[in-house]
């Protein structure tokens, strides 16, 4: 299942830029960030594949969302221009961003390229 972050949450789960310089994930399995909005056509695409994703891979992987309206900050942060921006968090090394909605098949094969992580 998919966990909505606010600009808090995100530091204390994600990230934390106050208190770190260098990229230091606050998880203990990889994650996907889903920067979206509500009135976005291509986020609404693309939520029910994370959502599916988030259940196969539970316990191996975390799925975040964040609504880029609500959380404008988080959004600024991390340069968020155009969305769904999806932001792919392996264990132990820098993150990848990447912009528009991308297939189930497309993502799967980024969760084990990037995030390392096999399905069950």
């Amino acid at each position: 299942m998919s966990e909505k972050l606010t600009t808090q949450e995100f530091k204390e789960k994600v990230f934390n830029w106050d208190d770190q310089t260098e990229w230091k994930y606050e998880g203990d399995v990889p994650a996907i960030v889903d920067f979206y909005a509500d009135w976005c056509g291509p986020c609404k695409m693309v939520a029910p594949i994370l959502e599916e994703l988030s259940e196969e891979f539970e316990g191996k992987l975390k799925v975040f969302k964040v609504d880029t309206d609500a959380e404008q900050e988080l959004a600024m942060a991390f340069g968020i221009q155009s969305i769904p921006s999806l932001l792919f968090i392996p264990m132990d090394e820098k993150p990848q961003m990447h912009t528009g909605a991308l297939p189930k098949a497309q993502l799967e094969q980024v969760i084990k390229d990037v995030l390392k992580v096999d399905a069950a």
